[in-house]
Formats: structure tokens, C-alpha cells, sequence
């Protein structure tokens, strides 16, 4: 007999998946898991992705994403005991940290091509907090493309050089935070990303949430005030 899927289970599933396994299940496995059609359970995972759950593959329907986790190589490794996770960005990389247990490592390049940092965090508390995180894209607008705002959202030594790798890349700046700040939103944002009646937030919550991480400014500004983030 199957069981029933709703967005709240099978999101909740496939983050348990990723921090056990460290990586994306497969529709076959999820099927599985549900005691149900593999139809079935593409359907639902095509649902999660409409309800940016999900990022899947254009052709074949299997998770590319589920954020904080990426499923294929990305510029962020996230180390935690024994296991290890590819991060989406810089803010993801930070929220899964906090999804592992609060005490990991983010190993990266400055602006994805420069010095070779490690960023560590221990009982959850960053211990390396001289970097900052540059936020090119819009909030308003990081679902125009979720893949591309990731891949952008990095990390560098200060604004100076944000300021250089902006110039050379012909990437307009965007907002750019101190690692640290961004750490203590990211654990609150991912916080209860792994429970079983997730939901997302919804843009009053996450107009709040950055409101009170001190984020602010053109970057933070949620145009509506309805509907989920």
C-alpha cells in the first residue's frame, strides 16, 4: 500500500537522505520509500520543485538541488565528521554546516578562483571570521535563476576585493556581509529545514528574518508581501 506524499514529508525525506548519505535519493529509492509508483513519486517530486522545494534535472526529473545540498560538484565542500556535501554557495555551505551539527568545515576559493580558505565552525560558532559573503542577486529575484544566484553567492577576504572580482567578471556588486553575520542568519534560516511538517517560509517571515539579522537594503527588499520565499 502506498503512502501518502505531500511536500512536507518528501522534502523532509530527501534532507534526511543527503545528511546520511551525501547524496541526492533517487526517484526509485523515493518510490521505495513510499511504497508507491516511480510515476507517482516523479509526480510529486515535480510538485516540490514548482514549490521551490526542488531544483530536479530538466531531462530526467532527478534532484539537482534541495537546498542547502547540491547533488552535483559545486566551489563550496562541506565536511562534517565522516561525511562530506557539496553547498550551493557561501550562505547554503553556512546552513548546512548548521544542518550537520554545528561543528564543520567549508572548504572554498575567494570568488570561486582565488586563495584556498577553510572556514570552521565549531559547537556552532564560526572560528574563522575574516571573510565576507557577497550577495549579487536580489532576493526578490534568486528564483529567476536559483542555480546562477548560488553559484555567485560567495565568499572573499574583504570588500576591496569583492569590489576587483565585480570589475573583472563584469558582475554588478550586490551586497556584501561579514561571514559571521551571515552564519548566525543562516543557522536560523535552515534551522528547521530538516522537520517533518517543513514548510517555506513564507515572504512576511523571511522580510522579518532578514530584517532582524540586520540585512537590509535594495538586495533584502521582498517587493510582495503574500506567498512563499
Amino acid at each position: 500500500m502506498s503512502h501518502a506524499i505531500d511536500n512536507s514529508n518528501l522534502h523532509s525525506v530527501i534532507i534526511a537522505f543527503f545528511l546520511r548519505h551525501q547524496r541526492a535519493p533517487t526517484i526509485s529509492e523515493l518510490a521505495s520509500h513510499f511504497q508507491c509508483a516511480e510515476a507517482q513519486a516523479r509526480a510529486a517530486l515535480r510538485g516540490l520543485a514548482d514549490y521551490h522545494g526542488v531544483v530536479l534535472h530538466p531531462n530526467s526529473d532527478e534532484i539537482w538541488v534541495a537546498h542547502p545540498f547540491s547533488a552535483a560538484p559545486t566551489t563550496c565542500v562541506v565536511r562534517a565528521a565522516q561525511h562530506t556535501w557539496w553547498g550551493n554557495c557561501a550562505w547554503c555551505s553556512l546552513g548546512l554546516a548548521h544542518l550537520a551539527g554545528g561543528t564543520a568545515t567549508i572548504e572554498t576559493r575567494l570568488g570561486a578562483m582565488g586563495e584556498f580558505v577553510t572556514v570552521r565552525i565549531e559547537n556552532g560558532k564560526i572560528l574563522d571570521k575574516d571573510l565576507v559573503v557577497h550577495f549579487p542577486i536580489p532576493m526578490r529575484s534568486a528564483w529567476d535563476n536559483v542555480i546562477y544566484t548560488c553559484s555567485i553567492m560567495l565568499l572573499f577576504r574583504n570588500e576591496s576585493q569583492v569590489d576587483a572580482w565585480c570589475a573583472s567578471r563584469g558582475i554588478p556588486k550586490g551586497d556584501v556581509r561579514p561571514v559571521e553575520q551571515v552564519w548566525k542568519f543562516a543557522a536560523e534560516w535552515y534551522a528547521r529545514h530538516a522537520d517533518a511538517h517543513w514548510t517555506k517560509w513564507s515572504v512576511r517571515q523571511a522580510a522579518a528574518m532578514f530584517e532582524r539579522h540586520g540585512l537590509t537594503g535594495p538586495v533584502w527588499t521582498l517587493d510582495e508581501q503574500e506567498g512563499r520565499f
